[in-house]
């Protein structure tokens, strides 16, 4: 396979809806990379049934926001060492055979040592443990709950919708509760994480 996206195509971004038709259901496996290193630009994802989403990327105050966020996770993840965390442009295909891609997401050391080193180099089949989805103002919020209820059903034990727009976090559990926090300063990640306390000040306000 080789696909290019156009400018033509690109103009109709930043949610354009890519279906292959009736005769192929989705890309394999090395199709689906190979069309991510062709699109370098772009922040590609594939649902379980095959449809890709292709975004471009956010805006600077986007970037700001999920700077911080990345930033904040990852002095903690790297001080506690329990695990391995992951900014935005890890992919990871889901038990469903979805290819996601959170804006932060962290994995227990265990797992991710039990993985080939090949497979720690694809878009391996694997859930994190845990997800963040920090909302731009181009991301419908009905999208982003139903992509973190994909991840819990798929094996995250914990995962976080920040919405700046609505100054609100959603924190999905595993047993699928799911709570909504408005205007928090401060969310824990215990037990999963424990000791990680995200500040919120400049992601959410």
């Amino acid at each position: 396979m080789s696909t290019t996206l156009t400018s033509e195509a690109l103009a109709t971004l930043p949610g354009m809806v890519v279906r292959l038709g009736p005769l192929r259901s989705r890309l394999t496996d090395e199709e689906f990379e190979k069309f991510c290193a062709q699109n370098p630009e772009l922040r590609i994802e594939m649902t379980s049934e095959g449809v890709m989403i292709i975004r471009l990327p956010v805006t600077p105050e986007g970037s700001r926001r999920n700077f911080k966020l990345t930033a904040r996770f990852g002095a903690w993840a790297e001080a506690d060492g329990t695990g391995v965390g992951f900014e935005s442009s890890a992919g990871f295909t889901l038990p469903n055979g979805a290819k996601r891609s959170p804006d932060v997401s962290w994995m227990r050391k265990e797992r991710w040592d039990a993985l080939t080193p090949e497979q720690q180099n694809e878009f391996t089949h694997i859930c994190p443990d845990f997800v963040v989805e920090l909302r731009s103002k181009t991301d419908r919020l009905r999208t982003l709950q139903n992509k973190m209820k994909e991840y819990m059903t798929n094996g995250a034990q914990l995962g976080w919708l920040i919405d700046p727009i609505r100054h609100q976090v959603h924190v999905f559990h595993a047993d699928s509760s799911v709570e909504i926090l408005d205007h928090p300063p401060v969310i824990s990640g215990e037990p999963l994480l424990p000791g990680f306390v995200l500040r919120l000040e400049g992601i959410i306000d």
